[in-house]
């Protein structure tokens, strides 16, 4: 008998331990299926929203990629690391520091809008065919560039001036590329002081939000009863952030085709340059289609046909 298929979003909470291709290793024998992709790595000691696209959903990835995320996070003040978090060695330590919540606010309001980061050794990012964690552990430090990113939000969720280290928590709504980790020793740096990232929690990624989320074990439990799919995340629901239109009935085969169609037929008027979510009258979803103002049309992205 052939498994049962899936396709849509599945809001994973993903547990501390766990890296995402762990919970991908662990969705795939749950679910007992292979194309599932996740949407954005998450270090081992980081928890949170982890959306997975299923099946034919993989082919969404990009778009849901490029949606601002939202952390949680609680950084140390007066040590660091090599690694910019808690995991790392430490290689500055700074006791008896005096920082106030007022320097604390006035600092973090100047993070706000695009700011310049450099990444940090121990990342993901290749140079020379080789990740930067892996030359970090080699012991070797090379010169990276230094990249725009944006913070659309950030604010002070509480702070402890007392202990040997004091914390400061935030929540910040940042752009695709962020390195929390980095934010955290350049707020201190700001302060004058060395930092460290304590704790980190995604709270919301692709428009999903903590809430949403399932752990490993409703997840396999909602499999076992059958009733996982009520719980999945349509494709076209997550990318409501592309404008919806439609066209007529009699249009919908040479969609579902692939066929350039004029943009005249479009309900409402599409604008040039962007892509859409497009749907047949009767509010089928057909797939991505991209407004070229050169032709008058709209060409094919991605199409859905149905299966």
């Amino acid at each position: 008998m052939k498994p049962k298929s899936f396709e849509g979003i599945l809001a994973v909470h993903k547990p501390a331990g766990f890296t995402s291709h762990d919970v991908v290793a662990k969705t795939r024998g749950i679910l007992k299926m292979k194309r599932i992709g996740h949407t954005g790595t998450l270090d081992p000691a980081v928890t949170g929203v982890l959306p997975l696209c299923l099946g034919r959903a993989t082919r969404m990835v990009e778009y849901l990629q490029e949606l601002p995320k939202e952390y949680e996070a609680r950084l140390l003040l007066g040590v660091s690391t090599d690694t910019e978090d808690m995991s790392g060695t430490v290689i500055e330590r700074k006791q008896g520091l005096r920082v106030t919540e007022e320097e604390v606010r006035a600092v973090l309001h100047q993070f706000i809008g695009t700011i310049s980061q450099v990444p940090p050794m121990y990342s993901a990012l290749k140079q020379d065919g080789k990740r930067l964690y892996e030359l970090a552990r080699e012991g070797k430090t090379v010169e990276r560039k230094a990249r725009e990113v944006t913070i659309e939000e950030l604010e002070l969720i509480s702070y402890e001036p007392n202990g040997d280290y004091p914390s400061i928590s935030f929540r910040v709504l940042c752009s695709k590329g962020t390195y929390i980790r980095t934010l955290c020793v350049d707020i201190g740096r700001a302060l004058g002081v060395p930092a460290a990232m304590a704790e980190l929690k995604r709270t919301i990624s692709a428009g999903i939000t903590e809430e949403q989320c399932l752990t490993l074990e409703e997840i396999a439990a909602l499999a076992a009863e059958g009733t996982l799919n009520g719980r999945l995340i349509p494709v076209d629901e997550a990318v409501s952030h592309l404008p919806a239109h439609r066209i007529p009935e009699e249009k919908v085969k040479q969609a579902l085709q692939g066929q350039r169609l004029s943009s005249r037929l479009l309900e409402p008027p599409v604008r040039w340059g962007e892509n859409i979510r497009l749907y047949g009258a009767a509010g089928q979803f057909l797939g991505i289609f991209r407004g070229e103002e050169s032709t008058g049309a709209i060409t094919p992205v991605k199409v859905f046909p149905p299966e």
